[in-house]
């Protein structure tokens, strides 16, 4: 499960923060995860919950926002939404698709006291 990892360094990135920032508690934190980033939601809300325990994240609230998938097919000369990395382009059908968003996870923003 690399969602493990990744709320590891979603907490990295709290607790540097916080001691640039002089902030003691975190309550929400807002994640865009790509739908095409193999980044899944409720495993994420999972792991953020137990590596954040005796943090100064502990008990924040995480907000998921999900970016949609988008690519460029070479085929029709269009940007269309994309559900998976190598599906079909859904205006004429071909696979020369190339990804162009929704593969990106980032931390948004911080609500802090």
């Amino acid at each position: 499960m690399h969602e493990m990892s990744l709320a590891e360094g979603v907490l990295q990135l709290i607790e540097d923060a916080a001691r640039a920032q002089s902030f003691t508690q975190v309550s929400v934190v807002r994640l865009e995860i790509g739908q095409l980033s193999g980044v899944e939601p409720e495993a994420m809300r999972f792991c953020f919950d137990a590596v954040t325990r005796d943090s100064v994240a502990q008990g924040a609230h995480l907000e998921i926002i999900e970016l949609p998938g988008t690519g460029w097919c070479m085929a029709c000369a269009k940007s269309v939404p994309m559900k998976e990395v190598f599906g079909e382009c859904p205006e004429c059908g071909g696979y020369q698709m190339q990804v162009t968003g929704g593969t990106e996870m980032r931390v948004k923003d911080l609500e802090v006291t």
